[in-house]
């Protein structure tokens, strides 16, 4: 009892506690701001508006709900972490009801974010004044707060990204092989939720090359944290393999941003000078032109003055940019923002718009480097970034504006299918649909999936088209006009059960979608009722 009390009071446990008590409290602090964001936007309504969304917290759910359940749920293009970290909080019917089992994680991932943002700047800066500026900084934009409240894969990534950068920065002061796994570990989670996770991965193995000791420790680093970090890409590519027969279906298939994108020109396609345009057009509007000046200023101060410590970190931030002008550039990857065209007075353009988040890090840093001279530059630094977000909030909530303008639409036809199937619909009812918005429809109803027949049951689904009269026996049919559903209904005909149009939803900007209701089918005709007398 007596050498416990004795290393309690021993100089390294008090250091240890000291050292430890600021990140324990930044903890609390980000777990409070992100429980009260998701609260918010839960309040609101707004938890799912944007349609990727909902498709995140469906595709979570079609693991465990329903007509061919597990792993081939997951799909193709979207990377699978977000979906299965997911999976805890959408086995209760209530939270996935409500999309709470999409808010909570990412609201506890986004608070982790700014835990490790605030590790890493504190052991590079030396101090917890500049770690609180760039956790501030990041953590209460409007846009953070908003995507770290709904079913999004942006508050994972940047959990891995800030995870990364902590343990690679801890890495190069200590060589350490547990800071090294962390790092791994961390590359990996991000290549599992966003592909600019991909790119990172080399930039970050040579880091570890060049910041190791000694020849042997070096190679022998890069071999750990190259396993650790390529297990994502190359399960992924597993994944791909197996279940669709090409390793690159994910860049390449009929879901990819390629396919969907297809030859249609886009402002940056092929334009480097136009990439760069909107893309920092995207980034004004998400957090203001001073945040990205002192983003811009804080960085170069930090390699000014902090070389070794600083390089690695500026240079992993301003990758995320440099990917996304690459992507916009040669990936199919358009960005349209309400002020430039195609945008117009009557009908503004969103789309993408949160891709700019990729320079919130660098606006940390920035804002971090320069809050490291004093109190009074800290007190300018975050004023800075926050005056043009308090003066005009509307114009800078870019990613909310993007969800509710993109969504209203959808939103207007999902509750007015929702409110008709409610007044009819009964317990054992079974739905054959389309997937994507339409689930919409059968979550705000509480309707399991595995009450639902659509492309993604796979075997199922194509056996009910390929042949209605032995393997559809659903009792209602909801499709958008034109789709392979709507399709395959009225190629039926007379030789499968015959679906009765019960309820049409016309909605401007969205296409007709169309309620059916399987027809009793005809009593068998006798050969009394074909005598003649």
């Amino acid at each position: 009892m007596a050498a416990s009390k004795n290393s309690r009071n021993s100089p390294r446990f008090k250091g240890l506690a000291l050292s430890v008590l600021p990140v324990v409290l930044c903890a609390l602090v980000c777990g409070a701001v992100m429980a009260c964001a998701a609260w918010y936007f839960q309040h609101t309504g707004a938890t799912l508006y944007y349609g990727d969304a909902e498709a995140h917290l469906d595709i979570a759910r079609r693991i465990i709900d329903s007509r061919t359940p597990g792993w081939n749920q997951i799909g193709t293009t979207w990377l699978p972490l977000p979906h299965l970290l997911m999976i805890p909080f959408v086995r209760h019917d209530d939270l996935w009801q409500s999309g709470l089992a999409g808010a909570i994680p990412s609201a506890i991932l986004m608070a982790l974010a700014g835990v490790f943002l605030f590790a890493a700047m504190r052991r590079i800066f030396q101090s917890w004044i500049p770690a609180t500026v760039a956790t501030a900084a990041y953590l209460l934009n409007p846009n953070t707060l908003y995507l770290g409240s709904i079913p999004m894969s942006e508050p994972y990534f940047f959990a891995a990204f800030f995870a990364l950068l902590y343990f690679t920065v801890r890495f190069g002061e200590t060589k350490g092989l547990g800071a090294l796994v962390g790092a791994g570990i961390a590359a990996s989670a991000a290549s599992l939720t966003r592909y600019e996770g991909w790119f990172l991965i080399p930039f970050a193995a040579v880091f570890v090359v060049v910041r190791g000791k000694g020849y042997t420790r070096r190679v022998a680093g890069l071999i750990v944290f190259g396993i650790l970090a390529m297990t994502g890409p190359v399960l992924w590519l597993a994944h791909n393999r197996y279940y669709f027969g090409d390793a690159l279906y994910f860049y390449r298939g009929p879901w990819s941003a390629q396919a969907i994108q297809g030859n249609v020109g886009y402002p940056g396609r092929g334009d480097w000078h136009l990439a760069i345009r909107y893309f920092l057009e995207a980034g004004r509007l998400l957090a203001g032109w001073p945040a990205l000046l002192i983003a811009a200023a804080g960085a170069i101060a930090a390699v000014a003055t902090l070389f070794r410590r600083a390089f690695w970190p500026v240079l992993l931030a301003i990758l995320l940019p440099l990917f996304y002008i690459w992507s916009i550039h040669s990936s199919s990857t358009p960005i349209f923002v309400p002020t430039l065209w195609p945008s117009s007075a009557t009908s503004p353009s969103f789309y993408n718009t949160r891709y700019a988040m990729a320079f919130l890090p660098l606006v940390a840093i920035g804002a971090a480097a320069i809050a490291r001279f004093g109190k009074i530059p800290a007190l300018a630094a975050l004023l800075l970034v926050f005056a043009p977000l308090a003066l005009h909030p509307s114009q800078h909530s870019i990613t909310y504006q993007e969800s509710d303008v993109n969504s209203r639409a959808r939103r207007q036809w999902t509750t007015e299918a929702a409110n008709w199937l409610r007044t009819v619909k009964n317990p054992d009812d079974t739905y054959f649909a389309s997937f994507g918005d339409m689930t919409g429809v059968f979550r705000s109803l509480g309707i399991p999936l595995r009450e639902t027949l659509t492309g993604d049951n796979d075997w199922a689904y194509n056996a009910a088209r390929a042949n209605p009269r032995l393997f559809l026996h659903t009792g209602w049919a909801v499709v958008t006009g034109g789709d392979e559903i709507q399709t395959a209904l009225l190629r039926i005909g007379f030789a499968g059960p015959r679906y009765e149009l019960m309820h049409r939803v016309t909605v401007k900007g969205e296409p007709v979608l169309e309620i059916y209701r399987r027809a009793p089918d005809p009593l068998p005709v006798t050969d009394d009722e074909n005598s003649v007398p």
